[in-house]
């Protein structure tokens, strides 16, 4: 599967999606994105459980500043709407696998408990 591009106005539902959806945050000017960006392709060609995602910071500023993406790359995993990694730098081939990995791994019933737990424990403060 190939990669997808996300704009302010359909990142939204991408991340509705219950399937994991990693995104790369990235410029055309920038040479570090350039040259993750076919590691990134090759995940996604590789992955067909997860979506594939990139931002053009340049066309997409206002989403990335409400995601406050500073730096370029930015790699963010959301899964069930929930953001559970976010890193500036790209990573390497092993690295984005390993991280392919334990997202695939995540108790998502889990993190809905633990964030739940939360909500409840500000509300009673």
């Amino acid at each position: 599967m190939s990669t997808i591009d996300l704009t302010e106005s359909t990142f939204q539902a991408a991340i509705e999606d219950g399937k994991p959806m990693i995104i790369d945050f990235w410029a055309p000017w920038c040479g570090p994105c350039r040259q993750f960006g076919p590691t990134f392709e090759a995940a996604a060609e590789k992955h067909s459980d997860i979506t594939f995602a990139k931002v053009n910071t340049e066309e997409e500023q206002e989403l990335a500043a409400a995601l406050r993406i500073r730096s370029i790359p930015t790699i963010m995993v959301f899964r069930e709407r929930v953001l559970l990694f976010s890193h500036s730098g790209a990573l390497s081939p092993t690295q984005l696998d390993e991280l392919i990995e334990q997202v695939n791994a995540v108790d998502m019933e889990q993190v809905h408990a633990e964030i739940a737990a939360q909500g409840n424990n500000s509300a009673s403060n």
